[in-house]
């Protein structure tokens, strides 16, 4: 079950975080995984390491904001592949601050990442799916659905997500296209410790549990677990399910009161 053999998948961000996670996770169940990264060395290191457990893999960088950019290397996939079965949105940035401490500036920034770069992607990887159908997975966040403090531009930005989400999947869905995003709570990645040791410096420990314990599970995700939630709906085992937003958020969501 869940096995991806014989298809391509395009995961942008895919050389940190969760996005490497997804890439790992697709790779060792038979997927010829492109990652797409703004981040070189990142991409190089992971495209390395499912490389060397004999994972088929390629590191294409890429600023996704730039829809040039963006088709280049989907035109590189398709002449390599043929095909593109898969398109996981993972790709984008973070923003502390309430709507007054947003500028101009991080406001274009994350709009031009998190919701223009997930619009380049599908522009161009959507027509190429209509002939034999496909799975596109979004990264969204809880930040869409549940107000928290000090995240502004960055709720906006995932609300987009997943109002993409389900544009695509009403209207593709007589393609055989299959769209879904993934909500997470917070997860354990390399943003967050340096989030932490940046703002809490000398209260790191302090501010990981006080982080962690606002999840009424009691802790972060890790990445890991939000890529198997990822394989299980790019896989045929999901052939059923689309047009769904799912929270993976340890009831961050539902559970708080």
């Amino acid at each position: 079950m869940f096995r991806l053999d014989h298809k391509t998948a395009i995961v942008t961000g895919g050389g940190s975080g969760i996005g490497k996670a997804i890439s790992k996770c697709f790779a060792s169940n038979g997927a010829h995984v492109f990652i797409f990264d703004l981040d070189e060395r990142g991409g190089k290191q992971t495209a390395d390491e499912i490389a060397t457990e004999g994972g088929k893999v390629e590191f294409i960088r890429v600023n996704i904001s730039d829809g040039e950019e963006v088709k280049k290397a989907v035109d590189m996939v398709l002449a390599k592949n043929k095909s593109i079965e898969i398109l996981v949105n993972n790709a984008g940035i973070a923003h502390v601050g309430n709507l007054e401490k947003t500028t101009d500036d991080d406001f274009n920034r994350l709009i031009n990442v998190n919701v223009k770069g997930v619009f380049n992607c599908l522009k161009h990887v959507v027509p190429g799916m209509k002939e034999k159908g496909g799975v596109i997975l979004n990264m969204a966040s809880a930040a869409a659905t549940v107000g928290i403090p000090d995240r502004f531009v960055y709720s906006l930005t995932k609300g987009a997500v997943v109002s993409m989400t389900l544009s695509i999947a009403k209207d593709y869905i007589k393609e055989n296209i299959r769209c879904n995003c993934i909500s997470p709570g917070r997860v354990h990645t390399p943003f967050v410790d340096g989030f932490i040791a940046k703002n809490y410096p000398g209260r790191e420990k302090e501010m990981f549990e006080k982080l962690s314990k606002t999840q009424p599970i009691g802790r972060m995700a890790q990445p890991e677990e939000i890529a198997g939630l990822a394989l299980y709906l790019c896989s045929d085992e999901a052939a059923f399910v689309t047009g769904c937003d799912y929270p993976i958020d340890g009831g961050f969501m539902r559970l708080n009161n």
